[in-house]
């Protein structure tokens, strides 16, 4: 399967990437090298993930990295990571919904 991200997930790792480089610049690169690899094991195992509880859905799964919830939509040829949130933060469900 193919991996498509959204460009709000790209936004969102590049903030989370940009808001460790404060601290420590090279936590900030394994990090999203992490995150990538992560990523990439949804190729073979697309519902490893489990279904996300705000939005009851099949098809939108999440793997948790770390504090983080990797936000992801299943599709019939790709896969469409669609956001990246600290768990601690509210998951705005629309913000999901509307990259569909």
């Amino acid at each position: 399967m193919k991996i498509i991200w959204s460009p709000l997930a790209v936004e969102r790792t590049s903030e989370i990437a940009q808001y460790i480089t404060i601290d420590n610049p090279s936590a900030a690169i394994a990090w999203v090298e992490k995150v990538f690899e992560k990523v990439d094991l949804l190729k073979s195992s697309p519902e490893m993930g489990r279904e996300v509880p705000e939005i009851s859905r099949k098809e939108i799964r999440e793997i948790i990295f770390g504090n983080y919830r990797i936000i992801y939509r299943i599709e019939k040829t790709r896969i469409s990571i669609l956001t990246i949130r600290h768990g601690k933060q509210i998951l705005p469900v629309d913000e999901i919904l509307e990259t569909n």
